[in-house]
């Protein structure tokens, strides 16, 4: 099925304006795609969407604020330095506000209750609807993410460095960033094709409609001060699927432990020589055991 690439926009009751993208057809169980950290919604893997299509899913895709083309907030963004110490200013908003955006969204398209697949921050987004709003969420699969206890999920020092870099000023720069960065995290098993990459890097910078750097600063001063989720992500009733691989320098695969030893009754997929990415080589084995989830939790 072909993909969509009409953009749709909504101000939500809480103020933000969401872009988002509506694939397969009407009257399909709903899945809700929520990304990752500096990432909009184009960079979700064509075949990973596909697979889902074809199992007769309509797929939700999202900008998360700060992202893409949805709002950009008015706060400044944190230091290089308070990102580093993780000391978020006084200002800042919480993985809890984004995900109201996404439970906001779900409401606003009436589609019923959705599955709900996040990666990365988008996973923490994800498990943060799923306890606080159980009643929108069919079922949870959360990949490569992490629970906010400081003592798992660390990134290793490396990519903590490649973060810290300055950040692009032009579509090139943002190119080369884009294939560093992916290319460092994907995993030695599941190496990128630098062609696709380089579309996704074009389509993401070409749709940033605000200061994408201070997006990203603000996105990861969330993480930062919504602490420690363990609690509260225990509270998750939705039947819950946690993948992560073992070769993960952003989210260490004690993360991916974390998070499905405390979401009671969670399945647990770890995926040898997987890293924090989700290329196109690495999409339909990921797809099948999402699918096979999903397809459980309709039935």
């Amino acid at each position: 099925m072909r993909e969509d690439t009409e953009d749709r926009f909504v101000t939500l009751p809480g103020g933000t304006r969401v872009c988002y993208r509506i694939d397969g057809e009407s009257g399909g169980p709903p899945v809700l795609l929520i990304a990752g950290l500096a990432e909009d919604l184009t960079m979700w893997s064509g075949r990973f969407v596909s697979a889902l299509l074809a199992a007769g899913f309509q797929v939700i895709r999202m900008d998360n604020r700060d992202c893409g083309r949805s709002t950009y907030a008015a706060t400044p963004p944190p230091s290089t330095l308070r990102q580093l110490l993780a000391r978020p200013r006084r200002d800042a908003y919480t993985l809890a506000d984004m995900a109201a955006d996404a439970a906001q969204l779900i409401e606003h398209l009436g589609l019923g209750p959705a599955h709900l697949v996040g990666r990365s921050m988008g996973g923490m987004i994800a498990q943060t609807v799923a306890a606080r709003y159980p009643e929108l969420t069919t079922s949870l699969t959360s990949l490569y993410s992490t629970t906010g206890d400081p003592k798992v999920g660390r990134p290793a020092a490396s990519t903590m460095a490649l973060l810290a870099a300055p950040p692009p000023r032009n579509r090139e720069q943002a190119v080369r960033a884009h294939l560093r960065m992916t290319a460092h995290l994907a995993g030695a098993k599941f190496p990128i094709d630098e062609v696709e990459e380089t579309r996704h890097a074009v389509q993401t910078w070409n749709r940033t409609a605000g200061d994408g750097a201070a997006g990203t600063a603000r996105q990861i001063q969330a993480i930062h001060a919504s602490g420690d989720r363990t609690t509260e992500i225990a509270r998750i009733t939705a039947p819950t699927l946690v993948i992560n691989g073992d070769r993960d320098l952003a989210v260490a695969p004690s993360g991916g432990h974390a998070t499905a030893t405390t979401i009671p009754d969670a399945r647990h997929v770890v995926i040898p020589g997987m890293g924090h990415h989700l290329p196109d080589a690495l999409a339909l084995l990921v797809a099948d055991h999402v699918v096979g989830h999903l397809e459980r939790t309709s039935a």
